[in-house]
């Protein structure tokens, strides 16, 4: 059984996105209730943390420096310790149906953020692709976009609809920054939990986090279960490798709605954990915008 540690306690409401920093050699995620902007240097052990201008859904560290954020307010360049916030694009216009949720970098440096229904009357979440500061639609019909994430040789997008409760595959064409259609890789069938922030392994191995599921699950590239890591909590909602040698899973939590009850049985719920799972990881993209 691999061993679990709790490297940071900041009991998050909602811990999100975790995102290995290649050039700084650190961890930032985010809590996307608070809202926070958390900054972890593994080879210090030093926290640092920022309260963002709004609410945020996702993130990516850019190569000029700062983060690009995917906030209720749209789109925007932002820097954590001065403050400063230069607003790109609001493809929801306030949030009043969608907000933006899951994104991530693909290895050309292109910003993929999924929305999600705000109310849940219907699948009205979009698949956005932001390249240069230029915004693309290229999917729709979603309900929670979660776990954006691409094969290790480009030529798969995966992308979670945790209200569905499955994992999605698309044909990717790196060069292009396109998809083709929509196809079912997983679903989580009648096992616990929903399918909610993924990363891939060097090996191609999707790494997937079961909200109210307790677990990490390892999928092959065919969909199958390969492995299953429990956890001492039973939010975990992102993984994400990262580390010197990208050898460190990094998992966030959540502490949203739990009851004292299940708080006091759960102790690590909020912080980050770390576990090493044998398998290394991927480099983590840089927004080049």
């Amino acid at each position: 059984m691999a061993e679990i540690a709790c490297v940071a306690h900041t009991d998050d409401v909602l811990g999100e996105v975790p995102r290995w920093h290649p050039v700084e050699q650190a961890l930032y995620w985010i809590d996307a209730f608070k809202p926070a902007i958390h900054r972890l240097d593994p080879a210090t052990g030093k926290l640092e943390s920022w309260t963002p201008p709004e609410k945020l859904g996702s993130f990516a560290p850019q190569a000029g420096g700062g983060l690009l954020i995917a906030g209720r307010g749209g789109l925007a360049h932002y820097d954590p310790a001065s403050g400063r916030l230069d607003r790109i694009v609001d493809p929801e216009a306030g949030g009043a149906v969608n907000i933006l949720n899951d994104g991530r970098c693909d290895r050309r440096g292109r910003f993929w953020v999924g929305s999600m229904s705000r109310t849940m009357e219907r699948a009205s979440g979009v698949l956005y692709r932001l390249e240069r500061g230029h915004l693309d639609a290229l999917d729709d019909g979603i309900w929670i976009a979660n776990g954006v994430c691409w094969s290790a040789d480009d030529s798969r997008m995966y992308l979670a609809d945790s209200h569905v409760k499955s994992i999605f595959v698309y044909d990717f064409d790196l060069v292009a920054g396109t998809i083709g259609a929509r196809r079912v890789l997983a679903t989580m069938d009648d096992r616990p939990g929903v399918p909610d922030g993924s990363s891939v392994d060097a090996e191609g191995f999707i790494w997937n986090a079961v909200f109210d599921g307790s677990c990490v699950v390892r999928y092959a590239p065919d969909g199958r279960i390969s492995r299953t890591v429990q956890l001492p909590v039973s939010r975990p909602t992102a993984c994400a490798f990262g580390g010197a040698d990208l050898a460190t899973l990094y998992i966030t939590t959540a502490r949203f709605r739990l009851s004292p009850e299940k708080l006091a049985a759960e102790p690590l719920a909020g912080g980050l954990l770390a576990v090493d799972v044998a398998v290394k990881g991927l480099p983590e993209p840089l927004y080049s915008g």
